[in-house]
């Protein structure tokens, strides 16, 4: 408005001023003040529009001219505008700059195509797992996989392939396609390397369940047939009842070792942590291990290292009689186990050593894997399951500890459970002298039995098999300092346990063993 009326005083003006060169001067006068004025405004006006039209072919790039007269409102507001959009587009710059930043950091390879199937953009990682560099090329220059024309062509919105690129062997990538508008599709390279074994171990876990229910399952399920269908005497009746009761514990010891891995796995239980008395712990676990083995092996304990650690004490406790268990399981008659503690290498160390069968070196990557085993046959046979190995490695993980194991065929092999250094508590006394105790014998009779780990004394028990749990000293040199406690502690239920390879499940300890 003001504008307006600014223009039209300006024309009064200019007439006021001819009306008085007419009335005054001569009209000729007045006619040549009019006509000058004209002109003198026509090419004002021109040279603005010159230069506007000068300005508007490079706007981002030239500055705007600055306005006399009635032109400089008009140029106030175009260079108010200009500022508005150059602020607007700084700032959509710096956040495309920040998305591209972004996307660049994504571990997953985004590149968009045009209808054609020529890269339009493609980010960092697309650009390292493909090779791409510049756009308007073909993406069958970078990725020449076979499979990947047809799943162009299909363009099937959320369609996926999965594929091996030639940069990185062993690895798998899934390539996705998702189509946008205008014809574009944007196509994702994720590595699914991890989530392809895991669906492996997944189906492998889901056949061996199958596999290792199917067997006890198919026993139960004649013998149960037979005693429906024959009439069969007392005898013959108790043995068929006795089969069936020994596969339902199979598949008893089974569900129990999935339920405690899967818990060791999800982390559910908070880690129950208290000082453990790590002798009296691993001399009690000695004395089952003699009454399963029955008098057929030699077993001893080597103790030289702090009496109390800071564990878990049934978690650690199963962990161990896995061990010895299968140490026990896959020794030939006759042969040794030693159970060892000590401190080596800043860590405490339990080590199970056996001279038993060994286990192949190309078996040794996968025997804590769950259900895997070396013999299979000989596993079922007595009693395992295939998870412990499996169990004894997580609950060394929830230690912040870890299993180590070597082996060779033949000769033996060794499994180790390392502790961390936090976790070994110093003794409350000065020494490593252990007091003899004496304890009943299982018939009664009051014997006494004492191991010192620092004396050359040894202990004997004549009776055989039952007699295994009273407190012995292993003859061999090699277990000059194993010692045990006397006879009485009374044996804790067994955890199936295995060494993947050698596999694990410890059967029910005899009847009237202490």
């Amino acid at each position: 408005m003001n504008l307006l009326l600014r223009s039209l005083a300006a024309i009064a003006l200019v007439v006021v001023i001819a009306m008085v060169l007419d009335l005054y001067v001569s009209q000729i006068t007045a006619v040549w003040w009019l006509g000058i004025v004209f002109v003198v405004y026509a090419v004002v006006q021109t040279a603005y529009m010159a230069r506007l039209h000068h300005w508007a072919s490079l706007p981002r790039n030239r500055a705007l001219p600055a306005g006399i007269g009635p032109w400089r409102p008009i140029i106030a507001r175009l260079a108010r505008f200009v500022r508005q959009e150059t602020d607007t587009r700084n700032e959509l710059d710096s956040e495309l700059g920040r998305i591209h930043a972004a996307v660049d950091r994504l571990p997953d390879g985004l590149v968009v195509l045009d209808r054609y199937d020529h890269v339009l953009w493609a980010n960092d990682a697309a650009e390292t797992l493909h090779g791409i560099f510049g756009t308007r090329r073909p993406i069958h220059h970078f990725i020449r996989q076979p499979e990947l024309t047809r799943f162009l062509h299909a363009n099937e919105p959320g369609s996926a392939i999965r594929v091996q690129l030639p940069g990185y062997p062993g690895r798998i990538h899934e390539l996705r396609l998702h189509p946008s508008e205008g014809g574009q599709k944007l196509l994702i390279t994720h590595d699914v390397t991890d989530q392809a074994r895991l669906d492996a171990m997944r189906s492998d876990f889901v056949a061996n369940v199958s596999h290792e229910i199917r067997t006890p399952i198919t026993v139960i399920a004649g013998f149960a047939e037979t005693l429906l269908e024959l009439d069969l005497d007392e005898t013959a009746r108790r043995e068929y009842l006795g089969s069936i009761l020994k596969q339902s514990q199979t598949m008893q010891r089974l569900v129990d070792d999935l339920l405690m891995l899967s818990s060791l796995e999800s982390g559910s239980g908070a880690l129950e942590d208290e000082p453990i008395d790590l002798r009296q712990l691993l001399e009690t676990l000695l004395d089952e291990a003699r009454a399963l083995s029955r008098g057929r092996h030699r077993i001893g304990l080597d103790f030289d290292g702090p009496r109390r650690v800071l564990a878990a004490p049934g978690e650690i406790e199963s962990a161990v009689r896995n061990l010895l268990t299968n140490a026990i399981r896959y020794t030939p008659d006759s042969g040794r186990i030693s159970l060892t503690w000590r401190v080596q290498d800043s860590e405490g160390r339990i080590s199970v050593r056996d001279t038993g069968i060994g286990i192949p070196p190309e078996y040794m990557p996968r025997i804590a894997e769950r259900f895997y085993r070396v013999d299979r046959g000989r596993s079922r046979a007595t009693g395992g399951t295939g998870l412990g190995l499996a169990i004894v490695k997580h609950i060394m993980q929830r230690h912040q500890g870890r299993l180590e194991f070597h082996s060779t065929v033949g000769k033996g092999s060794v499994f180790t459970l390392c502790l961390p250094v936090a976790r070994l508590l110093p003794d409350a006394a000065a020494g490593r002298t252990v007091d003899a105790q004496a304890a009943p014998a299982p018939g009664g009779e009051g014997q006494q039995a004492a191991s010192h780990a620092d004396d050359g004394q040894t202990g004997s028990h004549p009776g055989g098999p039952d007699d295994a749990p009273a407190a012995s000293r292993a003859a061999d040199p090699d277990d000059a300092q194993a010692a045990s406690l006397a006879a009485g502690a009374p044996p804790t239920a067994s955890r199936a346990g295995g060494r993947g390879a050698h596999d694990e499940g410890n059967p029910p300890l005899p009847a009237g063993v202490a």
